[in-house]
């Protein structure tokens, strides 16, 4: 049985630290602390936490049928002609196992592209990305030298 006080090593914790650095972007809080390790800053005291997270999905495009029998071929058949030439190099110089695996996936690419496509019967029409991004990165920093952190840091400001 764990003990339920002492927390089990490889889950979640939160993060420690004194802020020294508040930014509105990564890049910003990673310069930040590149500046402090090129300033010779003991950096494995250093941690950039992200504030006020969001999922931000980004839309692409519509998606039709053709495109997704198009993509569902497409992906088969470099599929097929992976397994095509594997089984080529075992077998021989022969372009039978490539022409067969070349055709059988496109036929299971374009089905394992169609029927969850189809299953969705048009709730979801289109294509996106998504991304997790934050509100603000914070640069937090061990208490023992987290002022020393904040007046370099504040030297890269001016």
């Amino acid at each position: 049985m764990t003990n339920p006080m002492r927390p089990m090593p490889g889950l979640p914790t939160p993060p420690k630290g004194w802020p020294v650095g508040s930014y509105d972007t990564y890049a910003q809080a990673q310069r930040a602390v590149d500046y402090l390790s090129d300033n010779e800053f003991q950096v494995d005291n250093l941690t950039i936490v992200g504030v006020d997270l969001m999922q931000v999905e980004k839309v692409l495009g519509r998606l039709t049928w053709g495109k997704v029998v198009a993509g569902g071929i497409g992906s088969g058949a470099w599929l097929g002609l992976f397994f095509g030439a594997l089984v080529s190099l075992v077998v021989g110089t022969s372009w039978t196992p490539i022409l067969f695996g070349v055709i059988a996936g496109m036929v299971f690419g374009l089905i394992s592209a169609a029927i969850p496509y189809a299953a969705t019967r048009g709730q979801r029409d289109f294509t996106s990305t998504m991304q997790l991004v934050a509100g603000r990165y914070d640069v937090l920093c061990d208490p023992r030298t987290a002022e020393q952190a904040r007046d370099m840091l504040a030297k890269l400001a001016l």
